[in-house]
């Protein structure tokens, strides 16, 4: 996604900007949104105002705070999250043309990257946040030739990981629908000429 790029995005001035629109929005003030409707109208899963934000992923952090109301709970949090990631990079693993895009030998800290970032992004823990800063997904992606057949891989690779932890079909369809536009998103090179 590209939110650090478009000025007129609610999310364009970072978190704390963010979490005080999102104080605006408990206060009846609506979060704009690029529908054309308050968020608040729009969105499925409620959002908790002024909870405790943890600074670490896990199980551990689980226990510190209630995510009941979040996407990330809703689903089943790290443990969902992490089975997710774990058989995306099983298939990164797997095929040449994403594995060639990771310099490192292991991918283990790349999966700890996806797994911190993910969870941050459906209302998990906010280690990403702490440890990395804003995601900046395109500038992050930049270096990276990435071609509508490498997002199809990577979406291919991501299937398999939302499928092995059977959501409910809302849940199914509202994850999806952001990894299908996040992908897309990403996509910074033509197709390479078949020869």
């Amino acid at each position: 996604m590209n939110h650090e790029h478009n000025p007129s995005s609610p999310f364009a001035n970072g978190p704390a900007q963010n979490d005080a629109a999102e104080n605006d929005a408990a206060k009846g003030t609506p979060i704009p949104s690029r529908f054309g409707q308050p968020l608040a109208t729009m969105l499925p899963i409620p959002t908790k105002v002024g909870r405790p934000l943890p600074s670490t992923s896990g199980p551990a952090a689980d226990e510190l705070v209630d995510y009941a109301d979040t996407f990330y709970g809703q689903v089943g949090g790290h443990e969902t999250f992490k089975k997710i990631i774990h058989v995306f990079y099983r298939g990164i693993a797997a095929d040449p043309v994403l594995r060639a895009m990771y310099a490192e030998e292991d991918l283990g800290p790349a999966e700890h990257r996806m797994l911190m970032f993910i969870e941050q992004y459906w209302g998990g823990p906010r280690t990403y946040l702490e440890e990395r800063g804003h995601p900046r997904l395109r500038m992050r992606h930049v270096p990276f030739t990435i071609t509508p057949e490498a997002r199809d891989r990577w979406l291919a690779a991501m299937r398999k990981g939302v499928d092995a932890v059977e959501l409910s079909p809302m849940h199914e369809a509202t994850l999806w629908d952001y990894l299908e536009r996040a992908a897309h998103s990403l996509v910074n090179a033509a197709s390479e000429p078949q020869s």
